[in-house]
């Protein structure tokens, strides 16, 4: 009997020993198949789920002032982002974790899980680092940072339209921002990252490609007199109950936009609330006609051709002429004239009959060579080209209109070009707004240099005692210019109470450095001629101009010039 159960128990502990062999083949077996022959398919998929291709935000350039100033530049910001299918798995969290975003429970929710079958979705982007931190330390499984920029403008409204937005992914969307999106922008990066459970980087894996950073941007623009020029457009627009208002200010000698600037404004700091209306850039993109600032350009035509010479007398009388069915009129009887007075007092009669003297061909050819019906390519988007027609199809009207500014259409821009003609000897400087090596423009002629001195002479009596822009007048320099006061055109004709206020003025007449147009767009406080409206800020801004670049004044007084002439010495 011992012996059966001595043999029992040996048999026993032999099939034990021989399970427990077999168990240990099969996990040897198992290890070899998980360890050795799907090594490579367990390791893929392992880091399936925890190796990340995230991308590298490239740097969007600097867009700078002609002197380094900054007006566009890209700051470090924190995006929340979560893997849906982790994050719902915790979604008692969602509370907390809409809480520290500043967003309602239900929208989150909403946002998670309709995207649910993704393994990325943004929850909250541009946050500041202190909030951003905030979200982290609640530690919600699959929620995790991710590095980007976004883009800021110190100087807010001041150079809103010229250099624009760009949107939440720093696309460029208007000004500069947009005509230069591909060269400031850059290409992004992108690099394999581990993390844990928790969304958290734990070390980076690979670098895919660098990112590239994008290019700065070196404006002509002048930042201090950007914003002197947007002050006083501003104050003007308010002070005459306008409806907008635009000025551009250019450097005569080399066709540099020093500042361009409109109203109404908006702050391209505050994108959630843009409103679009207010991003259009007026200086290059509305038009309108110009009315009496073309004067000096008709009186020009009329002495380069020969139609008529420096001191012809234009007889005025009785202050009314027909053309057609038409009736040109002035303010007043002027009687017989010079042209020097029909540019400083603006006779829309005498104008009419220098254009209507004048060849046709010969008083376009002017106009379209002063930039006139074209585009001036500064590279701001939505530039306007104007209206100017063809001479052939010119009636007898049109020709007679087009002599005060009537009858084309031309944008602030056009006017400030334009004028560079009398600041250069009769060539016009093509203005530029991007500071590029190699410089190829060429200046265009107009119109002899006689005739551009003769007329910039007449100029300078618009600013004086008699004249229709005293308000111009800046201590110390010689101002010359052009007032303008034109009807809106509406449906049918002309409004009979909507003007368009202007002055366009060059300074010092003895060596002009700087031109500047101004518009008022629709004036509504009772006063709304050029002179009294748009010419307070041309003075303004252009006697900062010229002390900021250090040009000597050109006007003294009695006693200044018995010192010039003691420092001179005796005649010989």
């Amino acid at each position: 009997m011992g012996a059966l159960k001595r043999e029992v128990s040996h048999w026993r502990l032999k099939v034990l020993a021989a399970g427990l062999l077999a168990f240990t083949a099969l996990l040897l077996l198992r290890a070899l198949d998980l360890q050795v022959l799907k090594q490579e398919f367990l390791q893929g998929q392992g880091e399936a789920r925890q190796v990340r291709t995230i991308v590298e935000p490239a740097h969007r350039g600097m867009i700078t002032d002609r002197n380094g100033e900054p007006l566009a530049i890209s700051g470090p910001v924190e995006t929340v982002w979560a893997h849906p299918g982790e994050l719902l798995a915790r979604a008692d969290r969602l509370p907390e974790l809409a809480r520290v975003l500043e967003l309602e429970p239900a929208v989150l929710r909403a946002r998670v899980e309709t995207r649910a079958g993704r393994e990325f979705v943004y929850l909250r982007r541009h946050l500041p680092p202190e909030q951003a931190q905030q979200v982290m330390a609640l530690d919600v499984p699959g929620v995790a940072l991710m590095r980007e920029f976004r883009r800021y403008y110190p100087h807010g409204e001041a150079t809103a339209h010229i250099v624009g937005f760009t949107d939440i992914d720093e696309r460029g969307q208007e000004g500069m921002e947009l005509a230069f999106d591909g060269w400031l922008s850059g290409q992004p990066g992108a690099k394999r990252v581990l993390r844990d459970r928790h969304g958290h980087k734990i070390r980076n894996v690979a670098a895919i490609r660098a990112a590239q950073d994008g290019h700065d941007l070196r404006l002509t623009i002048d930042q201090r007199l950007q914003y002197l020029a947007y002050r006083e457009l501003k104050a003007a627009v308010q002070a005459h109950d306008a409806r907008g208002g635009s000025a551009v200010l250019v450097d005569a000698l080399n066709g540099d936009i020093l500042a361009l600037v409109n109203q109404p404004g908006f702050n391209p700091n505050n994108r959630a609330r843009l409103d679009l209306s207010l991003t259009r850039n007026r200086a290059v993109t509305d038009t309108l006609e110009p009315g009496s600032v073309i004067k000096p350009f008709t009186v020009a035509a009329a002495l380069d051709t020969g139609t008529v010479s420096a001191d012809v007398l234009l007889d005025t009388a009785p202050g009314t002429m027909r053309v057609g069915r038409h009736t040109v009129r002035d303010i007043r009887n002027f009687g017989r004239i010079d042209l020097t007075t029909l540019i400083s007092r603006s006779s829309n009669v005498g104008s009419t009959q220098l254009a209507l003297e004048t060849p046709p061909g010969d008083f376009w050819r002017m106009l379209h060579q002063a930039g006139f019906g074209r585009s001036l390519e500064t590279g701001l988007p939505g530039e306007a080209g104007g209206l100017l027609r063809d001479f052939p199809t010119w009636r007898r009207l049109e020709q007679a209109t087009l002599g005060y500014g009537y009858g084309l259409s031309v944008t602030p821009l056009h006017l400030a070009a334009a004028y560079t003609v009398f600041a250069n000897d009769g060539q016009r400087i093509p203005l530029r707004l991007v500071e590029t090596a190699g410089d190829k423009r060429q200046p265009e002629t107009v119109m002899s240099p006689e005739t551009a001195r003769e007329v910039l002479a007449m100029m300078e009596h618009v600013t004086g005692r008699e004249g229709t822009a005293r308000q111009a007048t800046i201590s110390g320099y010689r101002v010359a210019g052009k007032t303008g006061t034109s009807r809106k055109a509406i449906a049918g004709g002309y409004a009979s109470d909507r003007y368009y206020s202007s002055f366009v003025g060059l300074a010092p007449v003895s060596r002009p450095r700087f031109v500047m147009a101004v518009v008022i767009d629709e004036p509504g406080a009772g006063v709304y001629y050029g002179g009294a409206v748009a010419a307070p800020v041309f003075a303004s801004v252009v006697e900062s101009a010229l002390r900021l670049f250090n040009v000597p004044p050109d006007r003294l007084g009695e006693h200044q010039l018995r010192m010039a002439e003691e420092r001179r010495g005796p005649r010989s």
